[in-house]
């Protein structure tokens, strides 16, 4: 098997989750959109988007389906498989609509079209996505206030997708540290090696550096 990555979010998540669960897996640096590349890619993913786990049979891609048969294939419960399983799946989808997406329209502006050239800070959808970001914070600071994990006491694949993007904060520079359980849940998940270092030792390029403000 093998999981073809970047340093970017949605991949860094797949990475992260193979190298919790100690799959036994070749990673491979990619740049589906890089010059020349797409015509390999395009079998892998139609959509020549990363992370694609190509393994016997036919690949796989987007993240959380990719999440969810690694954990099958390692035998955990990361993915839940019993009665919780409608709870995760919830989390997952709120997260994707709500706290996940507001950092990234943050993200968007502050990190990603500046770090690609893609063009401006648009300082308006900035304070669009601040005020998601805030709509949904409260809602979770209230979930995570009196619960280790958005489960409960043990860990779930919910937690890695709802920090998807704390791991870029130094770029979307979202006030965090407002909520103070949200704070300790992800000092938490940065107490995980997998989470906090899912690239160690792989040949993994840096993202391109942001431009000096």
């Amino acid at each position: 098997m093998k999981l073809y990555f970047s340093r970017n979010p949605n991949p860094r998540l797949a990475v992260a989750v193979a190298r919790f669960l100690k799959t036994d897996i070749e990673f491979e640096f990619a740049e589906p959109m890089a010059l020349g590349q797409s015509e390999r890619y395009l079998p892998l993913n139609p959509n020549l988007l990363l992370p694609i786990l190509e393994r016997p049979g036919r690949t796989l891609w987007e993240s959380d389906a990719i999440a969810c048969w690694l954990s099958r294939h390692a035998g955990s419960n990361f993915w839940r498989t019993d009665d919780e399983e409608p709870e995760m799946i919830r989390w997952i989808s709120w997260a994707k609509e709500n706290f996940v997406k507001s950092c990234d329209e943050v993200h968007w502006e502050r990190g990603t079209k500046l770090r690609y050239g893609i063009g401006k800070r648009d300082e308006r959808m900035v304070e669009e996505g601040l005020r998601r970001f805030h709509k949904a914070a409260a809602i979770l600071e209230c979930e995570l206030s009196d619960r280790l994990w958005l489960l409960g006491e043990t860990i779930s694949f919910a937690d890695f997708r709802m920090a998807t993007f704390l791991p870029f904060n130094d770029a979307a520079r979202l006030p965090i540290e407002d909520y103070p359980a949200i704070t300790r849940w992800a000092d938490r998940l940065n107490g995980i090696e997998a989470w906090r270092d899912p690239f160690r030792g792989l040949d993994a390029p840096q993202l391109p550096l942001l431009p000096t403000e």
